[in-house]
């Protein structure tokens, strides 16, 4: 689920373990990639289960392709405190807990109270589907989780239903507020699809500004060997920005999008109505418009693979790496082989990963 697994390159030699013959010296910049993308910014993936079965994501009518990981296969604390450790001895300082949906896994809380003691790590954030968040939010802001991103396709409870599966919509509304309550900063998510809420752009904006989140939309992607997608039904950056428009007034660029907090920025470009500079709304626009160039972020799942891109499945495993009895440093020449092998961009058009969007998570 993961994708495949390859032992990272440093000048065409593959890295060895301790033990396994010459080992490559650990490389001087070991998150700087060949384009001179630095990563600040990892995206550690808790679990691969989930309990909502949302259309674009984990149907459940590919539960049967989708095989969920043994726990014994899935990164325990110490070893996920322990990488993390790792890459923020190299320069990562942002960590953004992901799923599958993190908050099913048992003792999140205890485990943001571990990474939040990792020294140089500034900031954990979370991406949530809510369910679950009206309990949890207090204690993960008090645990160190500044800030979650909810998903958010509808504001019609019966499409709300439809779309996820196993979704509560009141539930989530009631996350969202505790979340606000709590002191988190909170941006809502919606994957824009046509038939879906292609009616209610505009009225999702409106609702997320009235609860003091962020609305933010994003492309459909082609995971999963783009078993879950359809161009067709995808809507694009543009539209949506022209759909605000038409309701709302101009939008301009934001000062989200750049400035001192972009180094550690995830992809999603910020706009503000020009009338209410305040009002802000942020796309993903990873089909039309994508934002390879600027790159800061690696991703792990939950069994240790690591990803360098979304949009490609190879990975490299720093878990058989830890259980094999490999040093930091060997975990520094391995991830600096895996950041030297970083693509330019992805090739969702050409080339979908077979990847699954919870496996990898997001």
């Amino acid at each position: 689920m993961t994708g495949r697994v390859h032992l990272p390159v440093i000048d065409g030699t593959p890295v060895p373990a301790t033990g396994q013959g010459h080992e490559m010296p650990v490389p001087a910049d070991p998150l700087l990639d060949q384009f001179a993308r630095r990563i600040r910014y990892l995206r550690v993936s808790v679990t691969d289960h989930c309990n909502y079965r949302c259309t674009y994501c984990m149907p459940e009518s590919l539960i049967g392709e989708m095989s969920f990981e043994p726990r014994s296969a899935v990164l325990t604390f110490e070893e996920l405190e322990r990488v993390i450790s790792v890459f923020a001895r190299l320069g990562v300082r942002k960590i953004r807990l992901t799923g599958g949906e993190p908050t099913v896994r048992r003792g999140i809380v205890d485990l943001v109270a571990r990474i939040a003691n990792v020294p140089g790590i500034e900031q954990i954030v979370m991406t949530t589907n809510g369910h679950l968040l009206d309990d949890l939010a207090a204690p993960l802001k008090a645990a160190g989780v500044s800030a979650v991103n909810v998903s958010l396709d509808t504001l019609d409870a019966e499409r709300f239903a439809k779309v996820t599966g196993r979704g509560d919509l009141s539930r989530v509304l009631a996350g969202i507020d505790a979340a606000r309550a709590a002191g988190m900063a909170v941006k809502t998510n919606a994957v824009a699809l046509y038939g879906v809420n292609d009616d209610e752009i505009v009225a999702l904006c409106e609702a997320a500004w009235s609860r003091g989140a962020t609305p933010r939309f994003i492309e459909h992607m082609p995971m999963s060997h783009g078993a879950l997608y359809e161009q067709a039904r995808g809507i694009a950056a543009v539209t949506i920005r022209r759909t605000i428009e038409t309701e709302l007034g101009a939008l301009v660029a934001s000062g989200a999008s750049g400035g001192s907090e972009r180094k550690d920025a995830g992809p999603a470009r910020y706009w503000a109505l020009a009338r209410d500079p305040s009002r802000e709304v942020g796309v993903i626009s990873a089909m039309t418009d994508h934002f390879c160039d600027d790159c800061n972020r690696l991703r792990l799942t939950s069994t240790g693979a690591l990803h360098a891109c979304l949009g490609h499945d190879d990975a490299l495993s720093l878990r058989d790496l830890v259980r094999a009895g490999g040093s930091d440093d060997d975990l520094v020449r391995a991830i600096g082989g895996s950041v030297t092998g970083k693509r330019a961009g992805h090739t969702f058009s050409d080339a979908p990963p077979t990847t699954h969007m919870m496996g990898i998570g997001g």
